[in-house]
């Protein structure tokens, strides 16, 4: 299964200002919001899985208990990037990467049309959730979490996690599932409050410090790009200045971590746009919020670095940055 991813420059010194004031209030925020509720449900986050197949997550994901919607959908993202015609160098394929022969043993006909085509996610998505609760029974009686226990099972079969009495020491296998328990936090509707970055403060320092940059499509800041960026390659670079390390593009960028409401923005929470408010797949701007309903970005050819309101009808979402969630993002989704 598994794969062997301005305003005008007129107002930028009233602008810096206001940023600066925030980076020292955001710590005061975080102190006051010490005791927040990380999120962990059943409950799928806004556009967090493509429209096109968000029902069959929330269903299928309620197969047993060692699974949730959250969690198959970390993996199903970690395994394709929700890409149906995925195939891999190793033969896997699909949107949940079945490899042939354990697709012929557990593959399922999940629509109920007499085929079972591991290239149709009606059928794969409920494959992959049999085959997490088939796996779970397993290892029923080993003592441990029984989701990480599945999980390792999925990554090193059934026979080590029961031989080892937990998830074995292979550091593959201990990787998945460290990756996998992360990312399905950045896939669930938060229950509560979320924790603010520490190293949020540090990423909108940085991004003040461009204000007035020109835009450059696939900039990265190099000396090559003239230090110029686009709007992730901005973002990427400010929360790399404070020692978290995130994917390149926005639409990865989102699963970064756990996503307030509209409410809970803090500073340096990043803030996605797309035409498609059903689908995070479907982004294309992000952004560093700084507070007062803007954010600091980089937002198209002819334009710079500058202060842009967050409150239009494209705002998607946000995303509170975490090193657990960034850490867990696969770099070929």
């Amino acid at each position: 299964m598994r794969k062997a991813w301005i305003w005008a420059t007129a107002v930028a010194g009233a602008g810096l200002a206001f940023v600066m004031v925030l980076v020292v209030g955001v710590y005061l925020v975080a102190g006051n919001m010490a005791n927040g509720v990380g999120g962990g449900t059943k409950a799928l986050a806004k556009g967090s899985v493509p429209a096109a197949y968000a029902t069959l997550v929330q269903k299928w994901g309620n197969m047993c208990s060692a699974i949730n919607p959250a969690l198959l959908a970390a993996q199903l993202y970690q395994e394709s990037g929700f890409n149906p015609r995925a195939q891999s160098a190793a033969a896997a394929q699909g949107i949940a990467q079945f490899i042939p022969g354990t697709w012929a043993t557990h593959g399922v006909d999940g629509n109920g049309d007499g085929r079972r085509d591991v290239w149709d996610p009606a059928d794969a998505i409920p494959s992959a959730a049999a085959y997490d609760c088939e796996l779970a029974k397993y290892v029923k009686d080993v003592p441990g979490d029984p989701t990480h226990n599945m999980l390792a099972a999925y990554n090193a079969g059934a026979y080590a996690v029961i031989k080892y009495g937990g998830v074995p020491p292979y550091k593959e296998t201990q990787n998945y599932v460290r990756i996998i328990t992360s990312l399905e936090k950045s896939f669930a509707a938060p229950v509560g409050r979320v924790s603010p970055s520490e190293q949020a403060a540090g990423a909108i320092y940085y991004a003040q410090k461009k204000l007035g940059t020109p835009y450059l499509w696939g900039g990265d800041g190099t000396a090559a790009d003239g230090g110029r960026f686009d709007c992730s390659g901005l973002t990427k670079a400010a929360y790399e200045s404070v020692g978290i390390e995130l994917p390149r593009v926005a639409n990865d960028q989102y699963n970064a971590g756990p996503h307030p409401s509209r409410d809970e923005l803090l500073p340096g929470d990043l803030v996605f746009f797309s035409d498609d408010l059903t689908n995070s797949r479907a982004i294309r701007h992000v952004g560093i919020y700084v507070g007062g309903g803007y954010m600091i970005d980089a937002p198209r050819t002819g334009a710079v670095i500058r202060f842009d309101p967050i409150d239009t009808p494209d705002y998607f979402g946000a995303t509170r940055v975490t090193e657990d969630g960034a850490k867990a993002l696969p770099t070929n989704v």
